[in-house]
């Protein structure tokens, strides 16, 4: 079999506005027995993978795809097909929904290998959370349809998170709160945890007034979502009722404007989350004393694997694909998916969103498989 060009996309883990290109080669009859090499084919990236890289050595997402020395790999969801396999039960040309590098290839050791997919068993993945190690093979995964492939591409992750963090809240009764304030509104995952919040209202014993915090350019696309109550611009924080029970969930990474809804909020503040690092550049302006409670960071797998113990697999799949399916009808009216192939495009819409440039209506669906320019 021919030698096989790999491209993976590089970022400086220090500074993660220098980024490359590197590309090498490998011999895909040079596997090993259980080994499946696997081609990239398209992924998403979002606002989240900016997370990703910006907690990199905090949350351990670094270790998943590792690059050479002082470099690293953000991952993404997507898709791939097998382009090689040396491993019983994982046929060649089979195609995989799940977290992979920003490349065009990875070499994978399938274990626990079933009729819906397998996990990556490579030794340094083996302690890190299973819930970014597992594949899923489209022919079985009920969640999955040709056509929905971007949308599953760009927001089943996203709002697996969101899933997550309204099932957290509600668990714990909103911690009391009678307000709950999501920064980065216009955020995909902040949408998602908006909506369900929106759409199960009605069958809680609690109430929650839904405020959302976002930039003054994105203030009238967040109203027209419907899903929050109250939106206000990040300069309306004082509008902020302090006297009120409220709760915040922090999707911007934002230290200074964190710093502002603690101290505003404080004398009822009863809960004080952290999700995501849209503004990851200004994520050290955070004040070393907060008044209220510490910031707690919430981590989507821990929630995961307290569910899945304690509700089981089946139900806890049946549950999420319920909401999926609804929250894909909402997603299909706002959001528009673009697409971009090469290396340049990669790197433009990293950068994009790097700076927080992008449309949160935009969602971009990437390649480095084909490259127009070569």
């Amino acid at each position: 079999m021919a030698t096989t060009t790999v491209r993976d996309f590089l970022v400086d883990r220090s500074d993660l506005a220098r980024c490359e290109l590197r590309e090498t080669s490998l011999a895909p009859d040079s596997l090993e027995p259980g080994q499946v090499l696997l081609r990239v084919d398209r992924f998403a990236f979002t606002a989240n993978n900016i997370t990703y890289a910006a907690m990199g050595e905090a949350m351990h997402y670094w270790r998943f795809f590792p690059a050479r020395e002082g470099w690293g790999i953000v991952p993404v969801w997507g898709f791939a097909e097998v382009q090689a396999s040396r491993c019983e039960g994982v046929e060649t040309g089979e195609r995989f929904y799940g977290y992979y590098p920003m490349s065009t290839h990875l070499l994978v050791t399938p274990v626990q290998v079933k009729e819906g997919g397998f996990v990556d068993g490579t030794a340094h993945r083996r302690q890190l959370p299973i819930i970014y190690n597992q594949y899923l093979r489209c022919t079985r995964d009920p969640l999955y349809s040709q056509s929905s492939e971007a949308l599953q591409m760009l927001l089943r992750p996203l709002f697996t998170t969101s899933f997550l963090l309204d099932d957290f809240f509600a668990d714990n009764r909103f911690f009391e709160a009678e307000c709950l304030v999501l920064t980065s509104a216009s955020s995909k995952t902040a949408i998602g945890m908006a909506y369900l919040l929106h759409h199960e209202r009605v069958r809680r014993d609690r109430q929650c007034e839904i405020v959302g915090l976002t930039s003054p350019g994105h203030r009238a696309f967040v109203e027209d979502l419907g899903c929050y109550d109250r939106v206000l611009d990040y300069g309306q924080v004082a509008e902020l009722d302090a006297g009120t029970p409220t709760a915040t969930v922090d999707f911007a990474g934002n230290g200074e404007l964190l710093g502002r809804l603690h101290t505003h909020l404080a004398p009822q503040l009863r809960f004080s989350c952290l999700v995501g690092a849209a503004h990851w550049d200004q994520r050290r302006g955070l004040p070393k004393e907060l008044p209220g409670p510490a910031p707690q960071l919430f981590f989507a797998p821990a929630q995961a694997e307290h569910r899945l113990k304690e509700w089981g697999g089946a139900v806890f799949q049946q549950r999420l694909a319920e909401c999926w399916q609804a929250f894909l009808g909402f997603a299909g009216q706002w959001l528009l998916v673009e697409q971009g192939a090469g290396a340049d495009a990669v790197e433009g819409v990293y950068r994009e969103m790097l700076t927080g440039r992008a449309s949160p209506q935009a969602g971009h669906i990437l390649s480095l498989a084909v490259d127009p320019s070569r």
